[in-house]
């Protein structure tokens, strides 16, 4: 026979795949989440986590116990919503780098003051982890997901645009047409490591322009265009921010939109957890849209 408790420390560690980070997260020593798992193992008898130097990965019985101690899990939540208990727990949001840390990761204070007993994981690098494999609770993503297990809404339509620094276009001028980018030094996303087609923006603005300089991080391309390396195409949100050390070129010949969706899987999304911070990250991008869809 298992206990509860026992359930929670195996969807922890199958959620952050380390016993460490499992530890931290439950205010435990990683001993004992490393003994609380194994005596889960012992009672259900079955392996639930191949065990890796830096790693846990989930066996097939795992995968499926985790599917049901998921629901599990909402249904305890909604016990103590019942009684009043409400907005507790963690919530993992994977994101896009740009939209984590210059939309998401800002307005967190105003959640948590709100919300005091939430944590907030946010995994904002690049590429994007599942709701529907469970290692996330939410996800905005650049395509819409086609999966059935996932409730998704469009959260917002995002502007993009051509920048440069002051001191570049002092150096180099400002290009007068599109065509003429291919005398500049151009600096976008590394082809062969892109995470989705919505990053290829140079194609946008003319088929086979190729960049210069080259990065996975749009935060490294951001610091190469305000230190004046080259231009590059930018979320909006990101650089309209700097009005002093960038400059929109071609703005009425370039305008490229992208869209962010906002994924959860189905069997959380009624939880109170999943609903406050769903209902946060609304209200976040509303406040936000001048900065999104500037004029």
């Amino acid at each position: 026979m298992y206990n509860w408790d026992d359930l929670r420390v195996f969807l922890s560690v199958a959620r952050h795949r380390s016993l460490q980070r499992a530890a931290e997260q439950l205010s435990l020593d990683a001993t004992t989440v490393g003994r609380r798992l194994s005596r889960l193992e012992q009672n259900l008898n079955c392996t639930l986590v191949a065990r890796g130097r830096s790693t846990q990965l989930l066996t097939t019985s795992g995968k499926r116990l985790f599917e049901a101690a998921s629901r599990i899990e909402a249904a305890t939540e909604g016990v103590h919503q019942a009684v009043g208990e409400t907005g507790t727990g963690v919530v993992r949001i994977s994101t896009s780098e740009g939209f984590g840390t210059t939309i998401v990761a800002p307005a967190i204070h105003h959640l948590l003051e709100k919300k005091s007993r939430l944590q907030i994981e946010i995994v904002a690098m690049p590429g994007f982890l599942s709701p529907a494999m469970r290692e996330v609770d939410m996800a905005i993503t650049l395509a819409k997901p086609e999966v059935a297990r996932l409730q998704t809404e469009r959260l917002t339509d995002y502007a993009l645009n051509l920048y440069a620094s002051p001191a570049y276009l002092t150096r180099h001028g400002n290009p007068p047409s599109v065509p003429d980018l291919r005398r500049h030094t151009l600096i976008g996303y590394i082809d062969d490591l892109l995470y989705a087609n919505e990053l290829r923006y140079l194609d946008d603005l003319m088929p086979a322009l190729k960049p210069t300089i080259s990065s996975s991080s749009i935060r490294a391309q951001l610091e190469l265009v305000t230190s004046g390396v080259g231009i590059a195409v930018l979320p909006c949100f990101m650089a309209e921010r700097m009005p002093r050390q960038l400059v929109r070129i071609l703005a009425k010949e370039v305008s490229i939109l992208r869209t962010f969706w906002l994924s959860v899987h189905r069997d959380i999304a009624q939880t109170s957890r999943i609903r406050v911070v769903r209902r946060w990250i609304n209200e976040t991008v509303a406040k936000a849209r001048p900065l999104l869809l500037p004029v």
